[in-house]
């Protein structure tokens, strides 16, 4: 492909895109293939001879779009939302063609000083403790790793590494493998599975804590455990606390965990993957009362903030405690630039991997181009939309909801957990919207998040209507039917059931029940 095609490809696939989002409605939410389905279209080895654009472009349509999950769909309602836009493609398509690897200022003084400068910004915008920020008089600073998962990872090696040599420093005799194996890290059993895999990969116990009856993880839960782990001689190390947990979006006490975690030199590190966007607005910052004494602090911006993945914001109070776990230098890494002034990082030794991408600018692309004011719009519109959807459940007596916190509304079937299991392998079935399940004090809902930048009140009454038809299918099999009572509302009665009612509402219910 030579410049000249490389325009006309270019400029091919740009409307295609476009023609996607503007017709993305047409598209099954759901792939309707079967496993194996792309192995019988694509050949088991390599074509000998490259093949024109056209001929790849039209395979992508025949081949590909068949098996996506369509996650901008408007009637995506599944996990959270994931981040897209059209100044992000932008930016990323530029970074993509520019291909420089930032792990140093040296190799690309922009990338490194672009992120610096978008992290500030956003650190701002969230109203986040200056001394999180890299233009502050301390040595903090905020960085782009690729997912919250990442950022869990990351700050619980460099918790490992920071009370290793602290306790080292207090026990000179211990060796480095005796103090790595009484360490232990905790966190709510409602925070997401990444929080657990960390620990795995970093080989520290999780405790996951039994959360509260709100699904909190609370300062007196916390100091119970750590109470136990201390008199069994083990030594606490790390603690995650969620704003806006996976199932409900809860919200750890951070005014409690804080000042506990603060007393025990336990590195509180602050997954906020979704719902830290909401910190746009500042009707919604109460919910991180105490993050000043947390030691990091993440948020998705490709969830909730108009960012394509992946573009995970992680800030840090002390930057020398990740420079200090992740340093490995060699001369020909070595620039006559080098400083400990987070003004000026070499940022490979703030993330797991030496290479990175210049994702930074299609965060600045964003934040340019949709500015403060246009971020906080997008957030009010998705959570005025979950507000809808929750109206519409608590009108239909069938139902009732859970939690409505943000964009995420939980809902079931009032009865026994088996009613809302089919409902909601119907609604699966039928492909039309995507929803998860979660279990809240053991009750099975089913969560429907608003997902895309798309979604409007059409599709919000959309995705109620197909719940609504499904939902009657269900009461057909568990034998009801619904019954309309003088004051207008609609109750759902068993065709067996004694009811005490006056003899008039008795024999509309009889009449009703035998059609």
């Amino acid at each position: 492909m030579d410049s000249e095609s490389f325009r006309a490809c270019g400029k091919t696939v740009i409307d295609y895109l476009a023609d996607y989002m503007d017709n993305i409605r047409d598209r099954p939410v759901l792939s309707t293939v079967k496993p194996g389905y792309l192995y019988e279209m694509v050949p088991s080895e390599a074509p000998v001879k490259g093949e024109h654009w056209k001929t790849v472009i039209a395979d992508f349509e025949k081949v590909v779009m068949p098996g996506v999950t369509h996650w901008n769909s408007p009637q995506f309602h599944a996990f959270f939302p994931t981040g897209n836009s059209y100044p992000a493609i932008i930016g990323d398509i530029l970074s993509n063609g520019i291909g420089c690897v930032g792990f140093s200022w040296i190799t690309s003084p922009a990338c490194t000083e672009l992120e610096v400068q978008v992290m500030n910004w956003l650190g701002k915008i969230l109203d986040l403790p200056r001394e999180f920020l890299n233009e502050s008089e301390g040595p903090g600073g905020g960085v782009i790793q690729g997912s919250a998962s990442e950022a869990t990872f990351v700050c619980l090696l460099t918790a490992k590494d920071r009370t290793t040599k602290r306790i080292k420093a207090l026990n000179p005799t211990m060796t480095d493998g005796e103090i790595k194996a009484k360490l232990v890290a905790y966190t709510s059993d409602q925070s997401n599975s990444s929080v657990e895999k960390a620990g795995l990969l970093g080989s520290m116990p999780m405790r996951m804590l039994k959360a509260d009856i709100s699904g909190r993880m609370t300062g007196a839960i916390l100091a119970e455990a750590i109470a136990e782990d201390v008199a069994k001689g083990l030594i606490p190390c790390y603690v995650v606390a969620t704003l806006g947990t996976t199932g409900t979006c809860a919200f750890d006490c951070l005014e409690e965990l804080g000042p506990i975690c603060n007393k025990n030199d336990i590195w509180l590190h602050v997954d906020a993957a979704y719902a830290g966007a909401a910190f746009v607005l500042p009707e919604y910052r109460y919910l991180m009362a105490g993050v000043q004494y947390a030691d990091s602090f993440d948020v998705n911006l490709h969830k909730w903030l108009l960012v394509n993945f992946d573009c995970s914001a992680l800030w840090v109070k002390n930057a020398t405690h990740l420079v200090d776990a992740f340093n490995v230098d060699r001369v020909y890494l070595k620039h006559s630039y080098q400083s400990q002034d987070p003004q000026v990082p070499d940022y490979r030794h703030w993330q797991i991997s030496l290479g990175r991408r210049f994702r930074s600018l299609k965060m600045w692309f964003v934040l340019k181009m949709y500015g403060v004011e246009g971020l906080q719009a997008h957030i009010k519109k998705q959570i005025h939309l979950a507000d809808m959807f929750g109206k519409l459940v608590n009108q239909d007596p069938r139902f009732e909801v859970v939690t409505v916190t943000m964009g995420l509304v939980c809902f079931r079937l009032k009865g026994d957990n088996v009613w809302t299991k089919n409902l909601y392998e119907r609604l699966m079935a039928s492909g039309q919207i995507y929803l998860v399940t979660a279990n809240v004090r053991s009750r099975l809902v089913i969560r429907f998040v608003v997902c895309s930048r798309l979604t409007e009140e059409v599709d919000v009454q959309f995705a109620w209507n197909e719940i609504c038809t499904q939902a009657d299918l269900v009461d057909s099999e568990r034998d009801v039917t619904p019954v309309s009572i003088c004051n207008g509302l609609t109750e759902t009665w068993p065709k067996d059931m004694e009811c005490e009612l006056t003899t008039a509402t008795a024999i509309v219910v009889k009449s009703l029940s035998q059609g």
